[in-house]
C-alpha cells in the first residue's frame, strides 16, 4: 500500500496577448509536461481572445488590456489549486518537476508564502539582476528573501486571497514588491530556490512602452501604499538616488519626472501601512524597505 499523501494541487496563470506565438508554444508544452502535481491551467487573454490553446487549458478573454498584475488576479480567481503559479508566456520549464519541487517548500513550512526560483537566460545562462529577490545580487545564494521576480513564482493561494492579491492598479513593474510587503506584513515570508532553474529570456524591460512612467508612478504608489509616514520620504529619496545614477537621455528623465508627479498627484490606491514590527522583520532578513 502507498503511503504517499495528495499530490499538491496547483493552479497556473499564463497571461497572452497573442503576440508570442513560439514562445507560448514551447512555454505551454513544458508547463503542460509537470509531472506529480495535480495541475490546472487558465490562459488570461489581455485584451484578446487567446490562441495557440492546447487542448484541455481554460481560458478568459478580457476585452481591454487590463495590464498584467489585474490579468493575473483574473486568472487566479479563475483557477483552481491551493497553490497558484505565475508563469510569464516565455519562460520555459526545462525540467518535470520544476513545480512539484517548488510545491514541496510550501508544504514543508507553513511560514512561507511564496518560493521563487531561479531565473535564468537559457542561452547565456545569465540571471539578471532584477530577478535576483535580495539586495546583493549573488544568483547562487539560497534563502528567505522579502520581495519576488513576479513573472514566475509559486504563492499560496490562502495567503495571496487574504491580502487581497496583485495591485491591480499597477498596469506593470513593481507589483511583485507591492504583494511581498503585504505577505510579510501578515506574518508570512517568502523562499529563493536558485537550484531550480525557470529558462526566461534576459531581455531589456525598457522595450515596454511607458517603462520610464510607470517605474516611477509605482515606485511612489508602492511606498505610499505600503509604508509607515515617516519612511515614505526616505524611501523615495533613496529611489531617486539610484534613479539618477541609472536613467539616461533627455526623453526618459522626462517620462521618470512625469511619472513621479502622477504617483504624487494620483490615487495609489488603498493605504495600508505594514506595521513597524514588519519593517523590523525585513530589516533582520536583509531588505529595510527603504530600497
Amino acid at each position: 500500500m502507498s503511503t504517499a499523501g495528495p499530490r499538491p494541487a496547483v493552479g497556473a496563470v499564463v497571461l497572452t496577448m497573442n503576440d508570442r506565438p513560439t514562445e507560448f508554444s514551447k512555454a505551454m508544452a513544458s508547463l503542460l509536461a509537470q509531472e506529480d502535481i495535480d495541475l490546472d491551467v487558465v490562459v488570461v487573454g489581455n485584451g484578446v481572445v487567446p490562441e495557440k490553446i492546447p487542448d484541455g487549458v481554460r481560458t478568459v478573454a478580457l476585452p481591454d488590456n487590463v495590464g498584467i498584475p489585474e490579468g493575473r488576479n483574473v486568472g487566479a480567481a479563475n483557477v483552481k489549486g491551493e497553490l497558484i503559479f505565475f508563469f510569464d508566456n516565455d519562460a520555459i520549464l526545462p525540467e518535470r518537476d520544476v513545480l512539484a519541487r517548488l510545491a514541496a517548500e510550501l508544504e514543508r513550512d507553513p511560514a512561507l508564502a511564496y518560493v521563487q526560483p531561479r531565473i535564468a537566460d537559457p542561452d547565456s545562462g545569465t540571471t539578471l539582476r532584477r530577478w535576483v529577490p535580495r539586495l546583493r545580487a549573488d544568483a547562487a545564494r539560497p534563502g528567505i528573501v522579502t520581495v519576488m521576480a513576479e513573472g514566475v513564482v509559486l504563492v499560496r493561494r490562502t495567503a495571496f486571497e487574504l491580502v487581497g492579491g496583485w495591485p491591480g492598479d499597477f498596469f506593470l513593474f513593481h507589483e511583485g514588491i507591492d504583494l511581498a510587503w503585504r505577505l510579510w506584513n501578515q506574518g508570512d515570508k517568502g523562499l529563493y530556490r536558485p537550484d531550480v532553474v525557470v529558462h526566461h529570456p534576459a531581455t531589456n524591460p525598457a522595450r515596454h512602452a511607458g517603462f520610464y512612467r510607470l517605474t516611477a508612478r509605482n515606485r511612489v504608489w508602492l511606498a505610499r501604499r505600503n509604508l509607515p509616514a515617516a519612511l515614505i520620504p526616505l524611501n523615495l529619496a533613496t529611489w531617486a538616488l539610484l534613479t539618477a545614477r541609472r536613467v539616461r537621455g533627455r526623453d526618459a528623465w522626462r517620462a521618470t519626472l512625469d511619472g513621479f508627479r502622477e504617483g504624487l498627484r494620483e490615487g495609489a490606491g488603498t493605504r495600508s501601512p505594514m506595521s513597524w514590527r514588519t519593517v523590523a522583520r525585513l530589516t533582520r532578513a536583509g531588505r529595510p524597505p527603504v530600497f
